[in-house]
């Protein structure tokens, strides 16, 4: 409320919260107050929508604060009131003026927006991206020339499904496979369409429903036969009936010239996001990889491009857009990409391939003898090579002559040969038998270092067939 003290003329604030702004407008005379009648009061305080002129003729400006109903004000409707009122009716007439045209938040408030401004003045300057730089440009061709060689794969016992949220969830055993050939083979990993490959199925029946991006940035759905799988290095190959001209062969590179901090590109379908690019470093050499056929993988490649579930099968490309490797896993503590990531080599991809192509299968170079696992090996305290446990009778091995691990007449274990070196390779344990037989074909002839009680030997021998 207004109210000025009729004796000081000092500046008064009710409850209201009102103030008089400007005093040297309200004349200084002695005993002047404002009386209100509470009949008039209440009268004024319910018809504000009258446009009776403000009776009061001395001027009082009000602050920010004033309540405002249109283009009237609680000041005005006071003012045309009698020049008598008590604080208490002051008061009411304030609520109940409030309760009858109650304001739309607490107050009215003026906008902040100032009309005389214009939209081209407050429009910033836009710059048109021009030209990218060389190496921006070079990814970018990289990836426009090599994402029609890379295909969606999706395990055929497996659909993806619309959840509450609308994402789409997709499910395990999904991911991405290379275009190898215009006769429409596909090479992905084994465990994208385990599932369907645990129901041990023949060559020709479909596995798989691949997805093939054509010219136009349309996906074409096409039936994955089953061609052959290899669980040990956790390749498979399918082939679809396309056309020649959605069929886009990738290039393949050499992996055994790569070099740690060159340069990475790997195009896949992470999360079901189809042909994602990510780029990164080779970051590590002859890794072995844990995939989730529950087997190991010498000789892999690592890298810090992303990869998450989704990109297995997808290509690992050289700077030059050539397949240097399949992305087949990741380490991680949270299932989502780490950082480190691992690709079969495309020296390894290119060797089963081409065997699953021709026989449906792996034929793999072997000795065709037991060879101890490690935990055994150490027990008999073999701690360095392949210990032999058993050699077939007639096989190449037996007319080799290497001996097998038997037992004494008292009971005691004779250990047999063991094997620390193919040719001019190291052995130091099973796997890296087997890893240094994979670089070798059925019939090649080879030099075996074994060590015999204190001797130390060198026996040629004939790979097999392994069994």
């Amino acid at each position: 409320m207004l109210l000025a003290c009729n004796r000081c003329w000092s500046l008064r604030k009710n409850c209201c919260g009102i103030f008089i702004n400007n005093i040297n407008d309200v004349p200084r005379h002695d005993n002047y107050s404002l009386f209100l009648s509470r009949r008039k009061l209440l009268s004024s305080s319910i018809s504000l929508s009258s446009d009776d002129d403000v009776v009061s003729s001395y001027p009082i400006s009000i602050s920010r604060r004033s309540v405002t109903y249109g283009t009237k004000n609680l000041l005005q409707v006071i003012c045309k009131c009698s020049p008598t009122a008590t604080r208490r009716m002051l008061l009411a007439s304030f609520f109940m003026f409030l309760g009858y045209h109650p304001p739309s938040r607490y107050l009215s408030a003026q906008a902040l927006g100032d009309p005389s401004v214009t939209i081209e003045q407050v429009t910033p300057p836009v710059f048109t991206s021009g030209a990218l730089f060389p190496a921006e440009e070079r990814i970018v061709q990289l990836f426009e020339k090599n994402t029609y060689s890379v295909v969606n794969i999706f395990d055929v016992t497996l659909r993806p499904q619309l959840n509450v949220t609308g994402m789409v969830e997709i499910p395990e055993g999904n991911g991405s496979g290379v275009v190898w050939d215009e006769q429409g083979h596909i090479v992905t990993n084994y465990h994208v369409i385990g599932n369907a490959l645990s129901r041990n199925p023949s060559p020709g029946q479909v596995v798989a429903r691949v997805n093939i991006l054509a010219s136009e940035g349309l996906q074409k759905n096409f039936e994955g036969k089953l061609v052959g799988a290899d669980r040990t290095k956790d390749l498979a190959v399918l082939k679809v009936e396309a056309s020649e001209d959605l069929l886009k062969p990738i290039k393949v590179g050499q992996s055994s010239s790569l070099r740690v901090g060159q340069q990475c590109l790997a195009i896949g379908n992470p999360f079901g996001f189809d042909h994602t690019l990510t780029v990164g470093v080779i970051s590590g050499l002859n890794r072995d990889i844990s995939s989730q056929t529950g087997v190991t993988i010498g000789g892999g490649i690592q890298t810090d491009a992303a990869i998450n579930p989704g990109n297995s099968g997808g290509p690992l490309l050289d700077s030059k857009g050539n397949l240097i490797g399949i992305n087949t896993a990741i380490f991680t503590r949270t299932g989502t990409s780490a950082g480190v990531g691992f690709a079969i080599p495309s020296s390894t991809v290119l060797k089963i391939a081409l065997q699953l192509i021709q026989f449906s299968k792996v034929v793999r170079a072997g000795l065709n003898v037991d060879i101890a696992p490690d935990v055994i090996a150490n027990q008999l305290n073999v701690r360095n090579g392949a210990l032999i446990l058993q050699v077939p009778g007639n096989s190449l091995a037996a007319k080799a002559g290497l001996v097998p691990t038997t037992r004494g007449f008292a009971g005691n274990i004779v250990l047999g040969d063991i094997i620390v070196g193919v040719d001019s390779k190291t052995v130091k344990n099973k796997a890296g038998l087997d890893k240094v037989l994979d670089d070798y074909n059925v019939g090649d002839r080879v030099l075996l270092i074994i060590q015999r009680g204190s001797e130390d030997l060198e026996v040629p021998i004939i790979l097999e067939e392994k069994s």
